[in-house]
């Protein structure tokens, strides 16, 4: 029998949680073709991760809500989105989140050969420097799916860390915003990778009681 969904975190009336200021370390040249779905951490830091942007009023709504909570977040990003929408990608590189490589199209990379592979890649790299003047760094195959050769293969021509997540809501089935924060609330752990779809609505109408749930537990975002 499935346990019911615990109750979501109110959303606060006033001033919401802020994220503490953070300077870490961004070189991760040593871990390129490494996937990471969590990380060993010493404190309470997660990450948020937003995929399948830019969409062109879901995303600018949660980069409003990010930075009311001093949240920086990884966006990875579909080629054709952001070739489609430049200046959403290049706001959000501009309050200074990670953008990722989620390849072109959304495929399935793990059924493509290599050509097809370097195309997806490539062409999302090429539509993320044309907006925001930088590439990606790290990239997340859509649903998942990668080979070892094809790790390998990003490692050596992309040099990309390959991030995958510890904490799935769900939240492409929309199965309502209080499902999708109670679900990431109850999943996440330090050193966890949070999953979530700026392409959906109801994701981000969670995201407040959401984020102001997890810094209440005392969670730090990097």
């Amino acid at each position: 029998k499935a346990k019911p969904e615990p109750d979501p975190e109110p959303v606060a009336d006033g001033p919401v949680p802020r994220n503490p200021d953070m300077a870490f370390s961004s070189d991760f040249t040593n871990c390129a073709g490494v996937p990471f779905s969590q990380v060993l951490v010493s404190g309470k830091y997660i990450a948020m991760t937003f995929d399948d942007g830019p969409q062109p009023t879901n995303t600018p709504r949660l980069l409003d809500m990010l930075r009311a909570r001093n949240i920086k977040a990884t966006f990875f990003v579909i080629g054709q989105s952001a070739a489609l929408y430049p200046q959403v990608l290049r706001a959000t590189a501009a309050e200074g989140h990670e953008i990722g490589n989620h390849s072109n199209t959304h495929r399935l990379l793990s059924k493509c050969s290599d050509a097809e592979l370097r195309n997806e890649l490539s062409r999302c790299r090429d539509a993320v420097v044309n907006a925001t003047g930088a590439p990606p760094r790290v990239m997340r195959p859509p649903y998942g799916g990668l080979l070892k050769r094809q790790r390998e293969l990003i490692r050596n021509e992309f040099g990309s860390p390959i991030i995958l997540w510890s904490v799935d809501p769900l939240d492409w089935k929309r199965p309502g915003s209080s499902v999708v924060t109670s679900r990431i609330l109850r999943g996440t752990r330090a050193g966890g990778i949070v999953l979530a779809h700026d392409l959906h609505a109801q994701t981000v109408d969670a995201m407040p009681a959401t984020l102001d749930g997890l810094l209440r537990r005392g969670f730090q975002f990097v």
